[in-house]
């Protein structure tokens, strides 16, 4: 059967059909995929059963996986592979975590609006969460298109942004959230990245709006007004008509662009247990030659 892709939102994002991703893809496959993902930006693959060691294969047919802030920090983990990312509530013992843990920290970061290691260079590109366990309500993942975004902005906007850069930093979103003990050594493993507020897909060839979170300032700009700046702009990318909801199923995968895209995770009882498993591919020049 081929496969066919069933657009989900007027904007963006596909539901794919006609495949098992629990096997390994073909060529013509990667291909297909990467083409949907150059015109969708997210792609859904519903009633995936996917082993961990699945997951690594399929996400590896695209590019080289990247681990993210754990090149810096490290922490126990309770998945044995590094490549996996545990988007969950669940400590390393395998307990529901406590509502004050770190878990439930980045768990909460996650509920804003960003993309994965924009704070990194380089940066990445596709993301792929695959759900296990889901609560009883809530926890979805909402999804944005930057490059919808970039369409839409206003001329004089549009005109403002073209030459300006924005730097994003890891720890701006755990500030923020009253987590502020690091050292001056821990701030210095991780500097800034430092990105243009417009870019361009390199699969599609669409201009994009880069903003998110993660962007604490636009370089050259006072701090206050950089930051209400950057606000504006990134309630500008989320109105509500341009937002995909992603209502999880157990066996769900969802792959997005970090590159087109803004995603945040959504609220739920941290009391229930919800697990999902990440894995993410780096933005490097093959990567960049496998998305076209």
């Amino acid at each position: 059967m081929k496969m066919q892709f069933k657009p989900l939102h007027k904007v963006f994002a596909a539901e794919a059909s006609g495949i098992d991703i629990t096997k390994p893809l073909k060529d013509s496959d990667v291909r297909a995929i990467n083409a949907a993902m150059n015109q969708h930006a997210v792609v859904v693959f519903r009633g995936q059963a996917l082993t961990a060691q699945q997951q690594l294969d399929f996400s590896k047919s695209f590019g080289p996986l990247d681990i993210g802030l754990k090149r810096v920090f490290k922490r126990p983990e309770r998945l044995e592979d590094e490549r996996l990312i545990d988007i969950s509530n669940v400590d390393v013992h395998g307990n529901v975590a406590k509502r004050d843990s770190p878990k439930n920290l980045s768990n909460f970061a996650n509920q804003l609006w960003h993309s994965d290691s924009s704070f990194m260079n380089p940066r990445a590109a596709y993301s792929m969460l695959h759900c296990l366990v889901k609560p009883s309500w809530g926890g979805n993942t909402e999804f944005a298109d930057l490059r919808n975004a970039y369409d839409t902005l206003d001329a004089r906007t549009l005109n403002e942004i073209q030459d300006l850069e924005a730097e994003h930093f890891a720890l701006h979103t755990r500030i923020l959230l009253g987590d502020d003990a690091y050292t001056d050594d821990q701030k210095k493993e991780i500097p800034p990245a430092v990105w243009p507020l417009v870019n361009t897909h390199p699969g599609s060839g669409r201009k994009v709006l880069f903003t998110g979170v993660h962007a604490r300032q636009i370089i050259g700009w006072p701090t206050a007004e950089s930051r209400m700046y950057l606000q504006d702009l990134l309630e500008h990318a989320t109105q509500r008509e341009n937002v995909y909801v992603h209502q999880w199923e157990v066996g769900d995968l969802v792959i997005w662009d970090n590159r087109s895209t803004l995603h945040r995770g959504r609220r739920y009882d941290i009391a229930e247990r919800r697990e999902l498993r990440r894995t993410t591919i780096n933005d490097d020049h093959q990567a960049n030659l496998m998305a076209n």
